[in-house]
């Protein structure tokens, strides 16, 4: 018994509940005889007066009544004449009938005393109360059962979400809790698996290209390796940022106001694309809240990707739209072979490529990826389209805080 009660939860509320209505109902019984006897008391220490009448109604004689603890009552009269006279009524014994004109006895009386009283009420209130205290805390067992397993590392158990109560919310934040952290390690692990991949290609390069080299190195092999090196270091550099940005708690630095038409002229003057503001657009509407360098950084990769992978001509458009507070657009065109509309989900994955892609010069299959979660962290959305005319557009849009 004692192991039951340190280990379960219900078995110390239902013995709480009990033991609590048990003694409510002995304090009460104890008030209620206290009062009872000093009510009988107060009764018994007043004085009684009797008074004889014969049939005609006429006074002949005067007395008082008195009581003895446990005894009847006795009478001692004085009549009219001088005579004196005492009169004894017995006390009536329990379990006799009482008299026609008695009212009945109450109804909380009970036959069986009052310990039995106190008994039947205990083992009501016990058989009442435990099936309420058990649904609780099955409940409870459930949730526990969950975050054990969770902990042991199944990373896919879910609680049911039963009620309004604590619990259900208890257990609404545990499956929240357990999606992001389940999320966050399937993106952790697919990031070092692929990074892992894609590491060995330039360490093989540079190995074969050291190997090949011999003593005389020339100046095709120093490119060679210094191009694969720049690829190795671009590589460590997105899979650093990458992992920071899936860390929401992570400071990912100060946060001003940015003026995108300001940043997008400048990235375009690097790559020598086109840019194009939409007619009528308020150069204030494309100043957002932000993070320079991450915002600096999306409109780069957006451009290396529609250099890399696009044909012919590139610009970037500047709009803005309506919304909860405005948005500010970014569109990034090229002249390339387009995404198929299967693909355009998929290419904002970490290391995903488009088919045959993987041959291209250049490129690591995290510069999308890295545009998704800048956008993200900005409160913003991005998305692949068709261009009219040929193409791929990459559009970014995000929400006017300035």
């Amino acid at each position: 018994m004692l192991s039951l009660y340190s280990r379960h939860l219900y078995v110390r509320i239902w013995l709480a509940v009990v033991a609590g209505v048990v003694v409510l109902t002995l304090t009460a019984g104890w008030l209620v005889r206290i009062s009872a006897e000093s009510e009988r008391d107060r009764i018994n220490a007043l004085p009684r007066e009797v008074i004889v009448r014969d049939t005609e109604n006429n006074v002949i004689g005067t007395g008082q009544a008195t009581r003895a603890r446990g005894q009847g009552l006795e009478f001692d009269l004085t009549l009219s004449d001088g005579r004196a006279l005492s009169l004894e009524v017995n006390r009536r014994e329990p379990g006799t009938i009482a008299s026609e004109g008695r009212p009945p006895p109450p109804p909380w009386r009970t036959p069986f005393g009052f310990v039995w009283m106190i008994v039947l009420v205990g083992v009501s209130v016990a058989l009442g109360v435990y099936p309420i205290v058990r649904r609780l805390t099955k409940r409870l067992e459930s949730l526990q059962r969950s975050v054990q397993r969770w902990g042991e590392g199944d990373l896919s158990v879910r609680v049911a979400e039963e009620g309004q109560d604590e619990v259900s919310d208890l257990a609404r934040r545990f499956n929240a809790a357990a999606v992001r952290i389940e999320r966050l390690v399937r993106s952790h692990k697919s990031l070092l698996a692929n990074a892992s991949h894609e590491l060995r290609s330039p360490l093989t390069r540079i190995r074969m290209g050291l190997e090949l080299m011999g003593d005389t190195p020339n100046p095709k092999s120093r490119q060679e390796i210094a191009r694969n090196i720049g690829e190795l270091d671009q590589l460590i550099d997105e899979i650093l940022l990458s992992s920071r940005l899936d860390a929401s708690e992570a400071d990912m630095g100060t946060i001003e106001t940015v003026d995108l038409m300001g940043l997008a002229a400048e990235e375009c003057a690097q790559v020598g694309a086109e840019l194009d503001v939409a007619e009528g657009t308020d150069s204030s509407a494309l100043t957002v809240r932000g993070v320079p360098r991450l915002l600096r950084r999306a409109i780069r990769n957006l451009l290396e990707n529609a250099r890399r992978y696009g044909a012919g001509e590139i610009s970037v458009e500047l709009a803005t739209a309506s919304g909860a507070g405005g948005f500010a657009i970014v569109r990034v065109n090229d002249r390339g072979p387009g995404v198929p509309a299967a693909l355009r989900d998929r290419i904002f994955e970490p290391f995903y490529r488009l088919p045959g892609a993987s041959e291209r010069e250049g490129g690591v299959g995290l510069g999308l990826a890295l545009v998704k979660s800048i956008v993200e962290r900005h409160g913003g959305t991005v998305r692949c389209e068709d261009r009219a005319g040929g193409g791929a557009s990459f559009v970014i849009a995000l929400p006017n805080r300035a």
